[in-house]
C-alpha cells in the first residue's frame, strides 16, 4: 500500500498577521485565540491533578477500612448522609457505616484488600465516580476466603455519597435490578434488618478506644 506524504506550507507570524496564501489575522483575534488555548491548557492539567491527588487522598482511608484497622478518621470521607451497601448491609448515614466496618474485626480474624486498580470519571473538581476493581482476602473460622470485587464510590463535593461494594462485580439486588421487583425489596428489607441488627451490636458506631 501507498504512503502519501504532504509537507504542510510553512506559516510566517508576525505581529500584525499571518502569512499563508495572503489571509491575514488581526493581531487582537491571534491574541485572543492564545490565550483561549492557554486557559484551555491550563484547565485540562488542573482537572487531571486535581483528580489524581483526590484518588490518591482517598485510597489510604478504604485500604484502612477493608484492613479492619479504621479509625475515626478515616470516615472522614463521608457526607453526613452518605450510604454504604453490599449484598449483606444497608447502611444509611456516618455512624451506621462506621458500624458496618468495625464490625469486619468482629467477624474475622485477618481481612484486607489485596490488589486494587482505580477508574475514575470526574465530571468537575471533587464531583464524579471512582471505580476500584480489587480483590479482597479474609481469614473466617481458620479458612482462607479470597474474593473479587467492584467497589464503587459516587462523589460530591469532594465527599463520598455513595459507596456500593458489588461482590463478583454483580449489581445489587433490589428492586431496579432483580428479575422480580418484590425479591429485590426482599432483599432491600433484609440488608436492612442486617444492618440494624449490627448497628446494635456495634453500639451505634460507637468509635473504639485508640
Amino acid at each position: 500500500m501507498a504512503t502519501l506524504k504532504a509537507k504542510a506550507p510553512r506559516m510566517v507570524y508576525t505581529t500584525q498577521h499571518f502569512v499563508n496564501n495572503c489571509v491575514l489575522v488581526p493581531r487582537k483575534f491571534a491574541m485572543a485565540t492564545h490565550s483561549a488555548a492557554t486557559e484551555r491548557t491550563y484547565k485540562e492539567t488542573f482537572d487531571r491533578s486535581t483528580n489524581k491527588r483526590y484518588a490518591d487522598s482517598l485510597i489510604p482511608h478504604i485500604l484502612h477500612l477493608y484492613g479492619a484497622c479504621a479509625t475515626s478518621r478515616d470516615f472522614d470521607i463521608y457526607a453526613a448522609d452518605a450510604t454504604f451497601e453490599d449484598p449483606l448491609m444497608c447502611a444509611r448515614g456516618v455512624k451506621q457505616i462506621k458500624s458496618a466496618f468495625y464490625s469486619i474485626s468482629k467477624v474475622f480474624k485477618e481481612s484486607k484488600i489485596v490488589e486494587y486498580s482505580i477508574k475514575e470519571h470526574m465530571v468537575a473538581p471533587g464531583k464524579g465516580e471512582i471505580l476500584i476493581d480489587n480483590r479482597q482476602y479474609y481469614k473466617f473460622l481458620g479458612k482462607d476466603i479470597d474474593m473479587v470485587s467492584l467497589i464503587k464510590l459516587y462523589i460530591e463535593d469532594g465527599k463520598v455519597v455513595r459507596h456500593e461494594d458489588w461482590w463478583d462485580k454483580k449489581p445489587l439486588s433490589n428492586r431496579e435490578t432483580a428479575k422480580m421487583p418484590f425479591l429485590g425489596r426482599i432483599a432491600e428489607m433484609t440488608r436492612r434488618g442486617s444492618m440494624m441488627a449490627t448497628h446494635l451490636f456495634m453500639r451505634f458506631g460507637k468509635d473504639p478506644n485508640v
